[in-house]
């Protein structure tokens, strides 16, 4: 139960704000975002940082129809797992909701959240699903990260929307991001605000900078810092990039994408090189990576090792056989793949991704590997004649999960094993009982924390024909 709102008229100072008013929420649970959620006068209240179990003093900052968000004020009842959080951001800025939790429980959370994906589907009772892999750096893991750009009463602010908001909350030194990601953010906001260089305001539709986006490789100590302006705009952005690259020597290229479009999406189509390098070159694992700016990556470049690593070794591919990788990327998972197969065929939407896991088979030596621009939909039902029966097929889509013709068309190719790569629980679990629609069972799930302090999940699903699986029982 909660108590019923504080008047905040007594409170209130002369010249100041009145006080938020304050309620009493018992936490029930935690949503899919890791935001604590208690009830109040028959409405969900929603409180960041708090954990389920406690008691908490929370102020009402909106009420809608059917739910009131509010921030964390004052614990009463401590949940066992409680900690003091690494950052002092988090009732505003909800990046990282459950950095207030212990190491081991965020991974119990996690697990728990992937068993009750998959349990709500009968095709996928008796799945193993392995404890989750925990991170080695909980902290400090982030190799790349997207930052609105805001101000507000005459000061620069470069950090994360508030829920449901345009107002920008500036996290200063993240305690996630890799050391050189705040450093750059440091020097930017201070040029910045030094230049007067005007930041958008998505309400108004005015100003040119919008977002801030930096990519980090951890192996050789580089950084890429894409500006993403609202307009093109040669002159204040070379400035700009001059003076962060004189201060931070680490950043090897600056780009600017130009974004002009009122929607949420954070890249445009055009991307234009203002300095240095037109891509960042890393390295996970054994493989050598080139990313363009707009190109997709993993953040946690420790975990993705390791999860291409589990990736191969479940393939067990040999010299004759060839293998698919659907939604390839910048080509991660297919180049180790192609350490081992015959010949590895990847497919991905976005050109400049393609660009890049080409020059990447290049780099490191990997004349075994096809990449193909395009819808997987489309272009999977094209490889009949180049995937014949018995390939290994690896699936890595975005959070949405395949579309059933892609899932349909995989199935008739008859892959001896299909891999599936997924940061969505929910979508996983769908699409795992598809495909057990479609002569698929699922043997084993691994689930990998690729995002610690954070509510999200990286899971590995191995996948096989039915018929392999009952047999496989039997002896």
């Amino acid at each position: 139960m909660a108590k019923t709102p504080q008047n905040p008229e007594k409170s209130r100072r002369p010249g100041k704000r009145p006080l938020q008013p304050t309620i009493e929420v018992d936490i029930a649970r935690l949503d899919d975002d890791g935001v604590a959620v208690g009830r109040h006068e028959g409405k969900d209240v929603l409180v960041a940082g708090a954990l389920p179990g406690e008691k908490v003093v929370a102020a009402i900052e909106r009420t809608g129809q059917r739910r009131i968000v509010a921030r964390l004020r004052k614990v009463l009842t401590r949940h066992p797992d409680r900690i003091t959080p690494a950052c002092g951001h988090t009732g505003a800025c909800q990046g990282c909701s459950l950095i207030a939790m212990a190491y081991g429980a965020q991974l119990r959370f996690k697990e728990v959240k992937v068993r009750a994906a998959l349990a709500g589907y009968p095709s996928l009772k008796g799945t193993e699903v392995h404890p989750v892999w925990a991170a080695a750096q909980p902290l400090g893991y982030r190799t790349n990260a997207k930052l609105a750009m805001g101000k507000e009463r005459g000061q620069v602010k470069i950090g994360l929307y508030r829920r449901g908001t345009h107002e920008v909350v500036d996290i200063g030194d993240c305690p996630l991001h890799h050391p050189l990601i705040n450093r750059i953010v440091a020097v930017v906001r201070e040029e910045v605000a030094r230049q007067e260089i005007f930041i958008y305001n998505p309400e108004k539709k005015r100003g040119l900078l919008r977002y801030l986006v930096v990519k980090v490789s951890p192996a050789f100590g580089k950084a890429m810092v894409t500006f993403v302006t609202a307009e093109r705009n040669y002159r204040e952005v070379t400035h700009l990039a001059k003076w962060l690259q004189k201060k931070v020597p680490e950043v090897v290229s600056v780009q600017q994408n130009v974004n002009p479009s009122e929607g949420n999406a954070i890249f445009g189509r055009e991307t234009l090189r203002i300095l240095g390098t037109p891509d960042l070159l890393d390295q996970v694992g054994d493989i050598r990576l080139r990313i363009a700016p707009a190109s997709f990556f993993q953040v946690n470049n420790e975990q993705a090792a390791r999860l291409y690593a589990l990736v191969r070794q479940w393939a067990k591919l040999s010299r004759q056989e060839v293998a698919l990788d659907l939604y390839c990327g910048i080509g991660g998972i297919a180049l180790n793949l192609a350490t081992d197969a015959g010949r590895v065929i990847g497919i991905e939407s976005v050109e400049e991704a393609v660009r890049n896991a080409k020059e990447n088979a290049r780099m490191n030596g990997l004349s075994n590997c096809t990449f193909l621009a395009g819808d997987a939909a489309e272009l999977i039902e094209d490889l009949v004649s180049q995937v014949p029966p018995g390939s290994v097929a690896v699936l890595n889509p975005p959070r949405g999960g395949c579309e059933r013709q892609v899932l349909e068309a995989l199935a008739e190719l008859q892959p001896r094993a299909i891999i599936y790569v997924s940061c969505a629980p929910e979508t996983l679990a769908r699409d795992l009982d598809l495909l057990a629609g479609l002569g698929y069972q699922t043997q084993e799930v691994q689930p990998v924390d690729m995002f610690p302090q954070t509510p999200h999940v990286e899971s590995v699903a191995r996948l096989v024909p039915a018929g392999e699986a009952k047999a496989s029982k039997k002896r």
